[in-house]
């Protein structure tokens, strides 16, 4: 999963590991670091030279650290990351995120974080680079990926029951299976589920989720096609109320955001049933695409957290880097296969370890 970015990720670990050898390198060409560190009595307070045009020229730029101040930190046992070592694999760096299908904005902040953790940061010869540069990529990433973030199990025991939770998103995206799919993730944790299917325009959608429910041997509440789909949501919590089944799972039409009869349809859900969750569901595979309609979708009916399907064929990972950021509503699950068991909780430190290779 998202095998892509971690091989980019990897690269720019490599090309700074370059930057820093070769600036170690230009601190000390000849063995004569501890020279450089002492002050003699003619360098104590150095006249200024001039270049050939006249102007005077300081042997240390006041934009880095500068040669002198690389010899001596080496002296010293240390070696200074200059904003120059970073210049190229930074934006090399920008480019492999942005090819990765990660938002701008997100590539900006990931870059500015990581610049800010490794610009004049001194480490001691016998430290590894790749190590240093690792620490910032994992700040670096958390820092996006973690927005918002929050723990679902907690929520749901904590929550008075029933529980309703409605499911949005474009069709053909995976909702109606992941909603089967959240059923069997409720029912290994101790809860009962009920279905409520308020997808009633899509030919066809009665008998997709009834097939779910009699698998997962699960109650399916529903009406007929072209029945209110916030009169379905109602029966579902009315039936879970009287049978003390704890989650509502109610599927919507797919629908985007653009279409007005539909996002109506939406806020009458929340007006009459008053969701406790609202999330949204899209294919990581679509990446850049799935970003922009989770913006779109929150804007237009907020959502509490996104699922993303088919992250076990994104080779990206944009979407699931950038969601969180964008929205500032949390990744809650990763759908990585078509079996019923195949639905991840979204932990950032672990996805973070993955991408790293720790």
């Amino acid at each position: 999963m998202f095998d892509g970015l971690k091989d980019k990720l990897d690269s720019f670990r490599s090309d700074v590991e370059e930057s820093a050898e070769a600036a170690e390198s230009e601190a000390d060409p000849d063995g004569d670091a501890a020279a450089a560190a002492e002050p003699s009595s003619d360098d104590a307070d150095p006249e200024p030279t001039a270049d050939s045009d006249g102007t005077p020229s300081d042997p240390d730029d006041a934009d880095s650290p500068g040669r002198l101040q690389r010899a001596k930190a080496f002296a010293t046992g240390k070696v200074v990351l200059d904003e120059e070592d970073l210049e190229d694999p930074l934006w090399n760096l920008e480019m492999a995120l942005l090819e990765s299908d990660v938002e701008m904005g997100v590539a900006e902040a990931i870059l500015a974080e990581i610049r800010s953790n490794l610009v004049g940061e001194t480490k001691s010869q016998m430290a590894s680079t790749g190590d240093l540069v690792e620490d910032a990529l994992r700040d670096a990433l958390l820092e996006v990926i973690s927005v918002g973030q929050f723990d679902f199990d907690e929520r749901i025991a904590q929550a008075e029951k029933p529980v309703t939770i409605v499911f949005t998103g474009v069709n053909g995206v995976g909702k109606t299976t992941t909603i089967a799919k959240l059923a069997r993730y409720l029912e290994a944790r101790g809860y009962s589920a009920v279905l409520a299917n308020g997808d009633t325009y899509r030919a066809g959608a009665n008998e997709q989720i009834r097939e779910h429910a009699e698998a997962l041997d699960t109650r399916l509440i529903a009406h007929e096609q072209g029945g209110d789909p916030a009169a379905v949501v109602y029966d579902g919590v009315e039936y879970a109320e009287a049978n003390d089944v704890d989650v509502v799972l109610g599927d919507t039409a797919g629908r985007l955001h653009t279409s007005s009869d539909l996002m109506a349809q939406l806020e009458k859900i929340d007006r009459v049933v008053g969701p406790d969750l609202t999330l949204f569901v899209d294919e990581a595979v679509a990446g850049q695409d799935a970003v922009e309609r989770a913006q779109q979708f929150d804007e237009a009916a907020e959502i509490d957290g996104a699922v993303l399907t088919k992250a076990d064929a994104d080779s990206q990972g944009g979407a699931a880097i950038s969601v969180a950021y964008v929205t500032g509503k949390p990744v809650l699950f990763l759908g990585t296969g078509q079996g019923y068991d195949d639905l991840e909780r979204f932990d950032p430190e672990s996805l973070v370890d993955d991408l790293l290779g720790a």
